[in-house]
């Protein structure tokens, strides 16, 4: 049986004695937590205190680093770009890719996500990649279609045996920091789908390994409805995961 997983994105919040306080309340929090049933903990702060965030965790068994995004290319003249390689020598091992932000504020596409989840994978990093459909894609029906081909544009060119690494994050665009959430039976409903797409590609045996995350709005009020749903495998938490004790209490929903 899989771990669960709760990530949580800060996003472009937090500056650096911020993010040190806010990493160390949540480490403190977890060592106060029944160890049965404890979910892998993820926290991605800002580029610049990935290092500092590193340090305060200490190496806690069941809590990881992540980077927010990484560049495509390996090294060079890229300015202001971050490299997988830049990312891991801070001690993050997981990178979120492909999140809603970054395709609709910087018109990342599919091809780039792809590129950037070659990066991740030859960096030996555990990408998360976040797909999902827009508010007018679901009204018009065409919220399986979207996703298909996120994750077939983002996937197929890789190999079964770098899909080992993978986290997916299902993110209704349309609930991402709207106060809006899917209801259980939708959420369920396309991480079922997303199940059944690495089933045919795959195998049932090993889709059922691939850690499927909920992203958009859950907090702590609707954490564990979402998580009990049986092909929800976590969340990808982000205005909830800026306080230490919404975080903590996401966290607990994971293990009930």
């Amino acid at each position: 049986m899989k771990k669960k997983i709760v990530a949580g994105n800060w996003k472009m919040n937090k500056n650096l004695h911020e993010s040190i306080l806010l990493a160390d309340d949540i480490r403190q929090g977890i060592e106060h937590l029944p160890k049965a049933g404890l979910p892998l903990v993820v926290v991605a702060p800002a580029f610049p205190f990935l290092y500092a965030v590193a340090q305060t965790l200490g190496g806690q068994p069941g809590i990881a680093l992540a980077a927010q995004n990484c560049s495509a290319e390996k090294a060079g003249a890229y300015t202001g770009e971050v490299s997988t390689d830049m990312i891991r020598s801070t001690g993050a091992r997981y990178v979120i890719l492909g999140h809603s932000e970054r395709r609709s504020l910087f018109q990342e596409s599919d091809e780039l996500v792809h590129k950037k989840l070659i990066a991740a994978l030859e960096a030996d990093l555990h990408p998360i990649v976040c797909v999902g459909e827009r508010l007018e894609e679901r009204q018009a029906g065409r919220h399986f279609d979207c996703v298909e081909k996120q994750l077939a544009a983002a996937l197929i060119p890789a190999t079964e045996g770098q899909w080992s690494r993978l986290v997916l994050a299902y993110e209704p665009v349309w609930a991402i920091g709207t106060g809006v959430v899917a209801t259980t039976a939708q959420a369920q409903e396309m991480h079922a789908f997303i199940r059944q797409w690495l089933s045919a590609r795959a195998g049932m045996e090993f889709a059922k390994t691939i850690p499927i995350l909920y992203g958009g709005s859950c907090n702590p009020g609707n954490a564990k409805e979402l998580f009990s749903c049986p092909d929800v495998d976590g969340g990808l938490i982000g205005g909830a995961s800026l306080q230490a004790a919404d975080f903590l209490s996401i966290i607990k929903a994971a293990q009930e």
